[in-house]
């Protein structure tokens, strides 16, 4: 039987799957997970971390950004977490080819780089959470569910970083007030806007606003098209009150 591909582009075979052995049997549902790390402890770290999570699968790991969208194309994991310092192909580049290719497949920027332009390049690219690694265990693993749910995740330190750049496509100044609308949206779309960048669910802006969930699936629908925002992640960068010189 000839190989994948893929094999013949110097993917070791241990990276299907990943290295580690899972500690128990994920469940049918289990989120499937591809980890695109070049440190080997940091990489095998998680995947163990994955192993040990009963709604969580490791299917790949990947130490360079090519490998990262060649295990993509062949696994079609739910979820990459990606690094971005990489070598043969950066986690920008590979983040932006992953998410073009096959839009089912959500990007998790885990990242050691918080520089304004490193975060903006990744949020355009298509990432739709940006964590660093100091964050615990614990929000890793619910960002990985929260992308699934078809939501996403970005602190608000993150957020302020590339504020100023999104702000100047599609937000007008108040000179009054000295804060930033967004022109066309109505006094609820504001309201779910403001807490989409509070870093809010929409289960938590539906409890907050005391409407179906769905509801407020259909109001994040229509304030992206309106603000021309390509993902849930460009409208918590489009969308926020900062103080002068922050």
């Amino acid at each position: 039987m000839d190989e994948h591909p893929i094999f013949k582009h110097g993917i070791p075979r241990a990276a299907i799957g990943g290295a580690v052995k899972p500690a128990g049997t994920p469940s049918a549902t289990a989120i499937r997970v591809v980890i695109a790390e070049d440190q080997a402890t940091v990489r095998r770290g998680t995947a163990l971390l994955l192993s040990m999570t009963p709604d969580m699968e490791c299917v790949g790991q990947a130490c360079n950004g090519d490998e990262a969208v060649q295990l993509a194309q062949l696994l079609r994991p739910d979820v990459v977490l990606m690094d971005l310092h990489m070598p043969v192909k950066g986690g920008v580049a590979a983040t932006r080819e992953i998410t073009m290719a096959q839009p089912n497949t959500q990007v998790l920027v885990l990242t050691t780089l918080d520089d304004d332009e490193t975060v903006f390049e990744a949020v355009r690219a298509g990432a739709q959470a940006y964590l660093l690694k100091d964050a615990s265990e614990e929000e890793l693993l619910e960002t990985i569910r929260a992308l699934c749910r078809g939501e996403s995740h970005l602190t608000p330190q993150i957020a302020r970083k590339v504020m100023d750049q999104f702000r100047l496509m599609s937000l007008s100044v108040s000179p009054s007030a000295g804060e930033y609308t967004s022109p066309g949206l109505s006094e609820k779309e504001e309201r779910v806007l403001q807490l989409i960048t509070s870093g809010s669910s929409n289960r938590q802006i539906a409890l907050a606003m005391s409407l179906a969930e769905g509801t407020i699936k259909n109001y994040v629908s229509r304030i992206m098209d309106k603000l021309h925002a390509n993902t849930r992640m460009e409208l918590a960068l489009l969308k926020s009150r900062q103080r002068r010189g922050v």
